[in-house]
């Protein structure tokens, strides 16, 4: 069954799931991971972001319009309900081809055990 994919969208949500410290870098990305809260046990809730060290505010928006399009695109079917996860871009968030870019996002959920069996 696909799950509905809820967003992230305070910097409190943000810091909890970093203060889980269940990350997993893939070369497009990296993926932070938390259980949610007991209330929010029925669905996946995602936030996006990206350093200035990645690049101006342009390039920035690309990277997470990127992220936001394949999380949009593998989440649903294949991320466990119950968790909060925070994509952060990359350098090569930008220049990786997108099939690619959801391999990332699919191999990271199955490294930190929360994807789908």
């Amino acid at each position: 069954m696909v799950q509905p994919v809820g967003r992230l969208k305070r910097r409190a949500e943000f810091l909890r799931v970093a203060d889980a410290r269940r990350k997993w870098a893939a070369p497009g990305l990296v993926l932070q991971a938390a259980r949610a809260p007991e209330a929010e046990a029925d669905g996946v809730r995602v936030g996006f972001t990206a350093t200035k060290r990645l690049g101006g505010a342009v390039v920035r928006n690309r990277a997470k319009r990127r992220l936001r399009a394949a999380a949009a695109a593998v989440l649903p079917a294949a991320a466990k309900p119950g968790h909060h996860l925070v994509l952060i871009g990359r350098s090569e968030t930008l220049s990786r081809k997108f099939s690619d870019l959801k391999t990332d996002v699919a191999a990271a959920l199955a490294k930190l055990g929360i994807a789908k069996s």
